[in-house]
Order: C-alpha cells, then sequence, then structure tokens
C-alpha cells in the first residue's frame, strides 16, 4: 500500500471530508513519525506495533570486486516491531501458494 492508496482508501471510507485534508493529515501524522525517530524517540501504536532507531556498530567488510577489506561506519536504522494484533492478524492470513519456476 502506497501513501495514496491510504488517501484513496480514507476518501472512500470517510466521504464528508474532503480529499486534500485527508491528504494533509496523512502527511502530518507521517512527518511527526519521521521527526520523532529522527530525534530519537520511539513511537508505539497500540494494537499495531513500535518504530524505534536501532543502532548499527562499525564493522570490516568487503570490497566485493577487489577483495579488499573496508571499514564500514557506525549507522542509526529505522526498526518495526509489530504488535501482537497486528501478528496474530498476518497470522492467519489466507495467502496464495507460490508458483513454480
Amino acid at each position: 500500500m502506497t501513501r495514496s492508496d491510504l488517501v484513496t482508501l480514507l476518501t472512500e471510507r470517510f466521504p464528508q471530508i474532503p480529499q486534500r485534508d485527508i491528504e494533509f493529515a496523512v502527511k502530518t501524522l507521517l512527518d511527526a513519525m519521521s521527526d520523532a525517530l529522527a530525534r530519537g524517540q520511539r513511537i508505539e501504536i497500540r494494537g499495531f506495533g513500535s518504530f524505534s532507531v536501532s543502532r548499527r556498530p562499525p564493522r570490516m567488510g568487503r570490497n566485493p570486486r577487489t577483495g579488499e577489506q573496508v571499514p564500514i561506519p557506525e549507522k542509526r536504522v529505522p526498526h518495526f516491531k509489530p504488535g501482537k494484533a497486528l501478528r496474530e492478524a498476518v497470522e492467519h492470513l489466507d495467502l496464495p501458494a507460490k508458483k513454480a519456476d
């Protein structure tokens, strides 16, 4: 689902709210979440999950072309942990079987 898919879904579900207001609300919510994570804060949405920032320590990697060792600096990356309700909802999904290649 993309941001525009979310706006379309909410517009269909709440026809009394103008689409531009829904677009503004979705953008404001996502911007607030991004800003909070950029400040290192944790976001918890009960029943859905939590977002936090994880630290990846510095390490040594390899250049795949030359095999030379390359230092990789420390990183901070966003991390999502699904809540119990979301895990259970996804667990009981009926997904189509994968086709053999």
